[in-house]
C-alpha cells in the first residue's frame, strides 16, 4: 500500500509539473537564440541577483505568474488572461505572451507565494531588479509602494502586510514607451531603423530576502591606488546608538585590513602590497561587512572590490590620454545594445549573458560601451571578473529637443530645457543608476547624454555627475553637442574612423571616437525581419566585411599616434533591423573569424603607438 501511495504521489507531481509546463510556451514567430530552449519555466534565471551585497537568506520569485492587460482606467482586470514568465517583458517571445501594452493600458501581474522556512521571523524585503516603468506593488491587497523608473532596482519592506500562510503579490505596471517623458532607451511603439521593440513590465529578477530589523541596505566602496586605501561606507537601516560596522578586506583567506566604525560612518582600509585590477589581470578582493551590537554580529553581507584607477594624464606631446592605473591603455570595444531576439532586454539564461562578454574578450576587445541601457547586476560582476572595461550610458528619453536634425558637434542649438517633470525623471533615475553601479570596478566612464537625444543643461548635468562620482571619467555628450565640460570630447563618424582635433581639444580633454563602423551584412536565416535590414555600409559576404574592417583597424593605429585614447565600433550583435554586428542577432553566427579579429585588435594596444 505504501509503494502504491508513493507511486500515486509521484504521478500527481509529474502531472502537476506537466500542467504548469503547458501553461507556457516559447513564441516562435521570430528568430531565437540557442538558449531559448534551455529556459526552465519553473526556475528561470535562478542565480543570486545581487553579487555586490550577498546574503544567503533569500527566495527567488521568478517563474509563471498570472497576467492581464486592461484599460488604464481599470483598477483591476475583469479576469487574468493566462501565464507570463517572469522576468521577461510581456512583448518578448520567452514571456510566452508576446503582446504590446501601450500608454492607454495597464499590465497586471499576480502570484501566490509560500515563504521559505528560513525567512520566517525576519523582516521580508521584496526586491525587483528592474520594471519598466511605473510600478505599484500590492501584498495581500495592501499597497506596499510605488516606483517610477525602468532601469534601477527597488525594494519594499512587506513585513507589515504578511499573513500566516500564503502571500498574494500583485503588480500593476504602466509604461508609455515613447509617448512619455521618462528615460526609455531605444524602445519605441513603432520600431524601425535604430529604434526597437517596446519593453514593458518586469524584466529583471524578483526575489525575497529575510533580514534583521537592523540591516545593511547598501555599501559604497571607492579605491585609491595612489594612497593604497579603500574608502567604504554602509547604509544601515534602523541602527541604534552604539551599533558598529565591522569591515574586513580579504585576499583569499588572508585578512588585508579590518576596521570597526560607527554605523553609517566611513572607514578607510589600508591595502598594503595592493594587487591592481586590470584588463589582463582582473584581481578582486573579498569584502565582509557586519553590523555589530553588544559585541555580536546581527547582520552580515559579503561583497568584493578592486584596486584600480581611471584618470587623465598628458603624454610626451602634451595630449591628454585615458589612463588605467596611471598608464595609458588604449580602450577599444563595441557599442553594445544588450538586446535579445527572444528576451528583448533580458538574456534567456546566465550562460547567454556570459556568451556575449566571452566572445568580445576572445575577439581581443578590452572595453564595452553599454549603450542606452542598464544591465542586471550579474552582468557587471562578470565584466569585473573578466577584466572588461565598461562605459555606461544613461538611457535616453524625451527626444523632442531637435535630435531629428542634429547640428554639428560644436553647435549648441539643441541644448534645450526639458519640462520640470522630464528633468525630474532624468535626475532621479541617473542618480539611482550611478549609486547602484558605483561599486563595480569595470565601469570607468559615465555618459549622461548620447547624440543630443534629450540633451539639456549639459554643463550643469556633467558637473553634477562629476561631483557625484569623482572617481570616474565623464563623457558629457557622446557624439552630441559639445561643451568644454567633463573629461572627454567624443566624435561619432560612420563608417570610417576619425577623431576630434587633438590640437583643439587634446590639451585639456581626452579625444575619443565614440562610434564608427557599422559594416552591415544580413546573413540569410539569421535576420529579425525579411527586408529593410541595414548597415552604414552593406556587404554580401564575410570576406569583404573583414577586408574593409582591417582598413579601419589600420587607420586606428594612425589615430592613436595622433592622440586618440579610445574607439567604439558599432556593434556587438545585429539588433532587429540593424545588421552591423560582429555576431548575428540570434547569436548563431559570427561574421568574421574570432582569432583574426584578435590579431588585429592586439596591435592597437602596443604602447609604442602613443610614444
Amino acid at each position: 500500500m505504501k509503494r502504491l501511495t508513493i507511486s500515486l504521489s509521484l504521478a500527481f507531481f509529474a502531472l502537476t509539473a506537466n500542467a504548469q509546463q503547458n501553461e507556457w510556451h516559447l513564441i516562435k514567430t521570430r528568430i531565437t537564440t540557442p538558449w531559448a530552449g534551455k529556459v526552465n519555466p519553473q526556475a528561470p534565471l535562478p542565480e543570486y541577483p545581487r553579487p555586490q551585497l550577498v546574503r544567503g537568506n533569500w527566495q527567488n520569485l521568478n517563474g509563471l505568474w498570472d497576467y492581464a492587460i486592461a484599460p488604464k482606467t481599470d483598477k483591476q482586470p475583469a479576469a487574468y488572461a493566462g501565464k507570463i514568465l517572469v522576468p521577461f517583458a510581456v512583448e518578448s517571445a520567452i514571456s510566452g505572451v508576446g503582446k504590446t501594452v501601450g500608454k492607454d493600458s495597464l499590465l497586471f501581474y499576480r502570484t501566490t507565494v509560500t515563504l521559505n522556512k528560513g525567512l520566517k521571523g525576519k523582516d521580508i524585503l521584496l526586491h525587483f531588479g528592474a520594471v519598466d516603468w511605473r510600478t505599484e506593488v500590492f501584498v495581500n491587497g495592501k499597497s506596499a509602494g510605488v516606483h517610477e523608473g525602468g532601469f534601477d532596482s527597488f525594494s519594499f519592506n512587506i513585513t507589515p502586510y504578511l499573513k500566516s500562510d500564503k502571500q498574494e503579490i500583485k503588480v500593476i505596471v504602466w509604461d508609455p514607451t515613447d509617448d512619455g517623458p521618462q528615460p526609455r532607451g531605444k524602445q519605441v511603439k513603432t520600431p524601425e531603423g535604430i529604434w526597437y521593440t517596446p519593453v514593458t513590465g518586469i524584466w529583471q529578477t524578483v526575489w525575497l530576502e529575510g533580514v534583521a530589523k537592523t540591516h545593511i541596505e547598501a555599501t559604497k566602496q571607492t579605491p585609491n591606488i595612489d594612497d593604497k586605501t579603500l574608502t567604504i561606507s554602509a547604509d544601515v537601516a534602523n541602527s541604534l546608538p552604539g551599533d558598529k560596522i565591522k569591515i574586513t578586506a580579504l585576499d583569499g583567506k588572508t585578512v588585508v585590513d579590518e576596521k570597526i566604525v560607527e554605523a553609517n560612518a566611513t572607514a578607510v582600509l589600508n591595502i598594503k602590497d595592493q594587487k591592481l585590477w586590470s584588463t589582463t589581470d582582473p584581481f578582486l578582493y573579498d569584502l565582509n561587512v557586519s553590523v555589530i551590537r553588544n559585541g555580536k554580529s546581527i547582520d552580515q553581507v559579503k561583497s568584493y572590490f578592486a584596486m584600480r584607477k581611471i584618470s587623465l594624464g598628458a603624454d610626451s606631446h602634451g595630449i591628454q590620454r585615458m589612463l588605467l592605473n596611471n598608464k595609458f591603455v588604449f580602450q577599444y570595444g563595441p557599442l553594445d545594445q544588450g538586446w535579445w531576439p527572444d528576451g528583448l532586454y533580458t538574456a534567456p539564461t546566465e550562460e547567454a549573458m556570459m556568451y556575449d562578454i566571452n566572445q568580445l574578450k576572445a575577439m581581443g576587445f578590452n572595453m564595452i560601451r553599454k549603450h542606452i541601457k542598464v544591465e542586471p547586476a550579474r552582468y557587471y560582476t562578470y565584466c569585473d571578473k573578466m577584466g572588461m572595461l565598461l562605459w555606461q550610458d544613461m538611457p535616453s528619453g524625451d527626444l523632442g529637443n531637435g535630435w531629428e536634425n542634429r547640428p554639428g558637434v560644436l553647435d549648441r542649438a539643441t541644448d534645450k530645457a526639458r519640462t520640470p517633470e522630464s528633468e525630474g525623471y532624468y535626475r532621479k533615475e541617473w542618480i539611482a543608476i550611478m549609486k547602484a553601479l558605483h561599486n563595480y570596478p569595470c565601469i570607468v566612464v559615465w555618459t549622461p547624454f548620447n547624440e543630443a537625444w534629450g540633451q539639456f543643461k549639459t554643463v550643469e548635468i556633467s558637473e553634477w555627475t562629476m561631483k557625484n562620482d569623482p572617481s570616474r571619467l565623464i563623457n558629457s555628450a557622446s557624439g552630441g553637442n559639445f561643451y568644454t565640460t567633463g573629461h572627454i570630447v567624443d566624435l561619432h563618424n560612420y563608417p570610417a574612423p576619425a577623431m576630434p582635433r587633438p590640437d583643439l581639444f587634446g590639451k585639456t580633454m581626452a579625444v575619443v571616437l565614440g562610434e564608427f563602423g557599422g559594416l552591415g551584412w544580413p546573413v540569410e536565416g539569421h535576420n529579425w525581419q525579411a527586408n529593410k535590414n541595414w548597415g552604414y555600409q552593406n556587404f554580401k559576404n564575410g570576406d569583404d566585411v573583414l577586408k574593409k574592417y582591417i582598413t579601419f583597424t589600420n587607420r586606428l593605429q594612425e589615430l592613436i599616434k595622433l592622440g586618440l585614447s579610445a574607439a567604439v565600433y558599432t556593434q556587438t550583435t545585429d539588433v532587429e533591423g540593424e545588421v552591423n554586428g560582429f555576431i548575428t542577432y540570434d547569436r548563431k553566427f559570427i561574421k568574421m573569424p574570432v582569432e583574426k579579429l584578435r590579431q588585429e585588435h592586439m596591435k592597437l594596444y602596443d604602447p609604442a603607438l602613443a610614444e
